[in-house]
């Protein structure tokens, strides 16, 4: 391993994280949080719930009660007149369902005096859901389109039309009162309807296009599931503040700027990058390839989202088959690639990315891992954990997209 790119990764990932957590954008947002002087409730759902729930508590002083529901191991503490519920991702479970319904109760039979605080981050999709099939259908139509390499557009398409919060009915529920929403984007573009399904946005898509989605995808659904894409959501909502604080701009702005303070010379590539994972690895160990050798110091950075279409049963995430991707044309460079997931989490792994450089592929090759078969069998977890190539940060408490970055060392490799 080149222990001098590594070293550098870790700090441009550490560095990233920390200038996108929400603390502060859920502040600045909170400047224009006016109350008209009944309770204030407040809602939080996503990844990033719990931490965007702190902050405003802090920022407040205090709220007449609140839920927050995010995924299992990110609640960090306890929340002065705050519950918090831990669920399921990036498929729903029965916690999801559950918690689902305490923010339900919790804002049932307010008035117009009354604001709902709605705090929601990526994640919230399958975090805070009311289904209106039965929960294992939809589950299984959930593991059908992340099997399908459907993106994150099509997927939220056809998960509102199957809730009972998504896609504007949150808000809706929470009428007559005023609902406050802030967000933090995790879609590229910051499609308000489409971030955590929209549960307080009128809906952009159609019920064409969900039905499209699912003919393009084969999905198998039940004659109550084709029955629910056919009806149309709520397109106007007149109780609803919207502000987007954070997004993967953000994210790809701090590690251009860790970069350069590391002595690379950054230059952003896209900040919506949107393709399979291991066509984004090659492409990028491709730009490492050619710039190589070139004794200059060089970053180039992509941020966005990569999907993955399942064709094994191995383990990984996105950002980890990026990586492995990489190697091949990384091998023999004094280059790496590295892939992370501003969340902390990678697909079902305790894994937040991958990391790979011009040491890996000969690295999985004298450790017996063939780089085809094994990206064939979506197993980059298990390889990159044999050379030392796992991103892990834990939980971060945001969620802003991915970045992947190409760092091109010196012309000599300090540690070889």
């Amino acid at each position: 391993m080149n222990t001098t790119l590594r070293r550098d990764a870790d700090e441009i990932i550490r560095a990233s994280i920390q200038a996108v957590l929400p603390d502060k954008a859920v502040c600045r947002a909170l400047e224009n949080f006016q109350p008209r002087g009944g309770r204030v409730l407040l809602v939080a759902a996503g990844k990033a719930a719990w931490q965007m729930a702190h902050a405003a508590v802090q920022a407040l002083g205090h709220v007449d009660g609140g839920v927050v529901v995010t995924k299992y191991g990110h609640v960090k503490g306890k929340i002065p007149g705050i519950s918090c519920y831990e669920a399921g991702h990036p498929v729903p479970d029965a916690n999801s369902f559950a918690a689902t319904e305490k923010a339900l109760a919790l804002v049932q039979g307010l008035t117009e005096e009354d604001t709902v605080l709605f705090l929601l981050s990526g994640g919230g999709s399958a975090l805070f859901e009311k289904p209106l099939v039965p929960g294992g259908e939809l589950q299984d139509i959930t593991n059908q389109l992340l099997a399908s390499g459907a993106d994150i557009v099509e997927i939220n398409t056809i998960r509102k039309r199957l809730s009972g919060v998504k896609g504007g009915r949150f808000a809706q529920h929470c009428a007559p009162a005023r609902v406050f929403s802030i967000v933090l984007s995790d879609i590229l573009g910051d499609p308000l309807d489409m971030i955590a399904s929209g549960p307080a946005v009128p809906d952009g898509s159609t019920c064409a296009q969900a039905l499209a989605i699912a003919e393009k995808y084969q999905l198998r659904l039940s004659a109550q599931a084709k029955a629910l894409l056919a009806q149309e959501t709520p397109k106007a909502l007149d109780n609803v503040t919207t502000q987007i604080t954070g997004s993967v701009r953000e994210l790809c702005a701090a590690a251009a700027e860790a970069c350069r303070e590391l002595g690379y010379a950054p230059l952003l590539l896209t900040d919506r990058l949107c393709c399979e994972a291991r066509e984004a690895g090659s492409f990028l160990g491709a730009i490492a390839r050619t710039h190589a050798g070139q004794g200059k110091k060089l970053a180039f950075i992509a941020g966005g989202e990569t999907v993955v279409h399942l064709t094994g049963k191995g383990l990984g995430g996105r950002n980890q088959e990026l990586a492995l991707a990489a190697a091949p044309a990384l091998a023999g460079q004094n280059a790496a690639v590295f892939s992370v997931g501003s969340d902390g989490t990678d697909g079902p792994t305790d894994a937040a990315g991958g990391y790979a450089d011009g040491d890996t592929a000969a690295a999985l090759a004298a450790a017996g891992w063939n780089l085809f078969d094994t990206l064939q069998n979506n197993d980059a977890y298990h390889a990159l954990q044999a050379v030392e190539g796992l991103i892990i940060t834990g939980a971060t408490g945001t969620n802003v997209n991915d970045v992947a970055v190409v760092l091109i060392g010196g012309e000599e490799r300090a540690d070889a």
